[in-house]
């Protein structure tokens, strides 16, 4: 699956939240806090974390390609 961003970057919880992956950044926050995630193949603590084109993000099984438009 991927999901396209206008801007130069876009954070990890917001493009959980964009790729319907969670409802909300609080759900988010928490799936990323218990280290549940992981981005380019390792988990990730942050919910600010960047994610530029061409970054992947995983939470079950269910990978995600950041690209932009």
């Amino acid at each position: 699956m991927e999901i396209y961003i206008k801007d130069a970057f876009i954070k990890l919880g917001q493009a959980m939240k964009l790729a319907g992956m969670v409802g909300s950044g609080t759900d988010a926050k928490i799936l990323i806090s218990y280290g549940e995630v992981t981005v380019n193949g390792e988990v990730e603590t942050r919910r600010g974390r960047k994610l530029y084109p061409g970054d992947e993000f995983t939470w079950k099984e269910e990978t995600v390609r950041v690209e932009s438009k």
